[in-house]
């Protein structure tokens, strides 16, 4: 390692440590970096700008985190919620499976755990603990795991960033999330029937099955928008970034012209919220692209992918590995740090070992998710924590079962690759 990278990542590596945000300790690694080398700092400014012209893609960010503050903001989660309510709180245990199918269906809609914890979240943390069958910890504990599934299933601002640095089809990507969206969703439902049974926990909804067919009509409008996204990218109409554009459109005609909910006040509020999570983001991503140039400058993508084929590593050993390391990793950065600025580093040796880069891709994004439920850095837990009032140490008691039980799953799409790649290889994928 050269005197310049060990200078650029030791300052990365302090200045986060004293609580520099990431995007700046990064960025001003890299210009330590370049003056070492003796290269004109402009060349970072040139890197941040063509990185970002180039990427049509990574505005689909900002409109996706529209989109969920505009469902959040109106009526569109409390018509959701009665629909769940409706159909799976029947159940033991049904406010639970509420908490976990409402994350499932708001998943297909806004691409972010956070806008799903702090939406959805907040409204069924309150109805679990009202009816006096969940403890306070539990509720937002499972409220966390389950907002994680929200970057799995399309659309996923996460894989979005992905597919930025891997140069991978991001409709593949959305594919490959479904089906493994869909196996976490299923691994926490078990863990919450098996608290329903222990505690003796009984059926929690009191709407009749009458009443289904109208509740269903009344939020239709809601369910239909994930089919307009899916059928909108795979049926070849609009490019994912056209189709986040249809997703604030539709998510803000349904608040203003459909349930009459937003205000022009409110709406104002949602675009000032939505541009400090979107600047925030754009601000890793300029980062990251500097970083990225050094990367490919030192060639450490090539080395480890070279050190790799020496040892003779099987795929499915390496891929073992990488995933202990990101979910070391997901404890203390966050997930687009991890996408933008780790995941380079070992495409190499993915191409070199013959490992399919949608399945990594899909596999490292669940990875990075269960990094925000991971204490001490998990930020759904202090997402949660602010929202809904609740401390954070019970929040950290009851959160250990549901991280095992999505741990799980993750193996499961390691082990066994076709979890990722069915749905994509069955729409034309040929990797």
């Amino acid at each position: 390692m050269s005197l310049a990278l060990s200078l650029c990542l030791l300052s990365i590596l302090l200045l986060a440590a004293i609580g520099a945000p990431i995007a700046y300790a990064i960025i001003a690694g890299s210009l330590i970096y370049l003056g070492v080398k003796g290269q004109d700092l402009a060349l970072a400014g040139e890197q941040m700008v063509s990185g970002m012209y180039d990427s049509f893609v990574l505005l689909a960010v900002p409109l996706f985190i529209v989109a969920a503050n505009i469902m959040n903001a109106g009526t569109v989660s409390e018509r959701l919620l009665k629909f769940c309510v409706a159909t799976v709180g029947r159940f033991r245990g049904g406010l639970g499976h509420v908490n976990i199918v409402s994350s499932l269906i708001f998943s297909g809609m806004s691409g972010s755990a956070v806008a799903d914890a702090a939406g959805v979240g907040r409204i069924v943390i309150d109805m679990m603990v009202k009816s006096g069958h969940y403890s306070r910890g539990y509720a937002a504990a499972l409220t966390a795991a389950s907002a994680t599934i929200g970057p799995i299933i399309p659309p996923s601002i996460p894989m979005v960033l992905y597919a930025l640095v891997s140069n991978t089809s991001i409709g593949f990507l959305f594919l490959g999330g479904i089906v493994p969206g869909l196996v976490m969703g299923v691994v926490l439902m078990a863990m919450n029937a098996l608290y329903a049974r222990r505690r003796g926990l009984p059926p929690e909804s009191d709407i009749p099955l009458r009443e289904i067919p109208r509740v269903t009509v009344q939020a239709f409008p809601v369910l239909l928008m994930p089919a307009i996204l899916l059928y909108g990218i795979y049926g070849g109409v609009t490019t994912p970034t056209e189709a986040a554009a249809i997703a604030a459109a539709y998510a803000l005609f349904l608040s203003t012209v459909v349930y009459r909910s937003l205000s022009l006040k409110a709406f104002y509020q949602i675009l000032v919220e939505s541009a400090r999570p979107s600047a925030a983001v754009g601000l890793v991503i300029a980062g990251a692209l500097v970083l990225n140039y050094i990367v490919a400058s030192e060639n450490i993508g090539v080395q480890i992918a070279q050190s790799l084929s020496g040892l003779n590593v099987s795929p499915l050993t390496f891929l073992l590995g990488i995933n202990v390391l990101l979910l070391l990793l997901g404890c203390v950065l966050d997930a687009t740090t991890i996408i933008l600025v780790i995941l380079p580093l070992f495409l190499p040796a993915c191409r070199e070992l013959g490992i399919d880069l949608i399945h990594f891709g899909v596999v490292a994004v669940v990875n990075t998710m269960l990094g925000l439920i991971t204490p001490p850095y998990g930020i759904l837990l202090f997402v949660i924590n602010a929202t809904a009032r609740i401390p954070l140490g019970e929040i950290i008691r009851e959160i250990w079962g549901f991280l095992v039980a999505l741990i799980f799953a993750l193996v499961l799409m390691i082990v066994f690759p076709e979890i990722v790649l069915w749905l994509p290889r069955l729409f034309g994928y040929a990797g």
